[in-house]
C-alpha cells in the first residue's frame, strides 16, 4: 500500500493537446486531482487501447471535462433508490466506491480529530460525483442544509486553501504541483481572494484541517468502510423525514439529480 504515483505524461495525455493549450494553471490542478480521484476509485483513462483506438477515441465528442462522474459515458447501471434516501444510501448506491473521501475521514477519525472535522473530511469531494468545477463552493451548497454552517463553511474553502501552505498544521504546498505544472504555478485572483478571506476567518482550521486530511487520502490498495462513520452521519447529518431530495431545502434538486442521472427532464 502507498500513495498513488502519477505518470506526468500519462497524466497529460488524458487531457489532450488542444484543452491543455487552453487551460489556465488552476484547471489543471483541479484536472490532476480529479484523475487522481478517478485512478483511486479504479475509472480507467485509457481502456487499453492501441495507439489506433486511442485517436479514434480523441475524434469522438465527449462531455465537457467539468462534468461529474456520474454522468460520463459508462456501462453502470445505477440501482434504483430507496424512496427516502439517507445520506449512507447514497454513499453505497451512488458514491461508491468513495475510497478518496472515506481515506480522508478516517484519517481525521484515527488522529482524534473533532466530529466535524471528521464529517467535513468525508463530504469534501461527493460533490464531484454532480459537478467538478469549483467542487468547493458546489460542496459547501450541497451539503449546507443537512450540516453545521462551519461544516460546510470548511468544505467551501478547502479547494482555494489547497494550494498554500501552513507550516503550523505541517501542510506542504504539493510536490505534484510542482512536478506537474512547474514552480511558477500562481493561482488565479479569485483563488487568492478566496485564500486571504479564508485566512482571516474565525473558521479557518476548520477548513485547513480538510486539506490537511486531503493529502493522506491518496493511499492505493487502502478500503474503508462507511460503517465507522454512520454514528458520526446520524449526529451530524440532518436527512429530512422525506428523505435526500425531497425535503424541499435549497439543494434538494441537487441530491435529486445524483439519485437519477439519467431522468431526461
Amino acid at each position: 500500500m502507498g500513495e498513488i504515483q502519477v505518470d506526468r505524461k500519462k497524466f497529460l495525455a488524458t487531457v489532450g493537446a488542444g484543452a491543455l493549450a487552453a487551460m489556465t494553471p488552476e484547471d489543471k490542478a483541479e484536472e490532476l486531482e480529479h484523475y487522481m480521484i478517478d485512478v483511486l476509485e479504479g475509472h480507467d483513462h485509457d481502456h487499453g487501447h492501441g495507439p489506433h483506438e486511442v485517436e479514434e477515441d480523441q475524434e469522438r465528442p465527449s462531455p465537457p471535462r467539468g462534468t461529474g462522474n456520474l454522468f460520463q459515458p459508462s456501462d453502470r447501471v445505477f440501482e434504483p433508490m430507496p424512496d427516502k434516501p439517507t445520506l449512507v444510501d447514497f454513499f453505497n448506491l451512488r458514491f461508491a466506491p468513495a475510497r478518496h473521501v472515506l481515506q480522508s475521514a478516517n484519517h481525521a477519525l484515527q488522529t482524534g480529530q473533532p466530529e466535524e472535522t471528521v464529517m467535513a473530511c468525508l463530504l469534501h469531494d461527493v460533490v464531484q460525483n454532480l459537478i467538478k468545477v469549483d467542487h468547493g463552493w458546489w460542496g459547501a451548497q450541497l451539503v449546507e442544509p443537512y450540516v453545521d454552517e462551519r461544516v460546510a463553511w470548511a468544505i467551501r474553502y478547502h479547494a482555494a486553501l489547497r494550494f498554500y501552505p501552513d507550516e503550523s498544521v505541517g501542510y506542504e504546498y504539493p510536490d505534484m504541483y510542482n512536478r506537474i505544472f512547474g514552480e511558477d504555478y500562481i493561482p488565479e485572483p479569485y483563488i487568492e481572494r478566496d485564500y486571504q478571506h479564508a485566512r482571516a476567518h474565525k473558521w479557518y482550521m476548520d477548513a485547513r484541517l480538510v486539506t490537511l486530511n486531503d493529502t493522506y487520502a491518496f493511499q492505493d490498495g487502502m478500503d474503508v468502510s462507511i460503517e465507522p462513520f454512520i454514528d458520526i452521519i446520524g449526529r451530524n447529518f440532518k436527512v429530512p423525514k422525506e428523505g435526500l431530495g425531497y425535503g424541499g431545502t435549497p439543494s434538494s434538486h441537487m441530491w435529486r439529480t445524483i439519485a437519477n442521472p439519467n431522468k431526461p427532464l
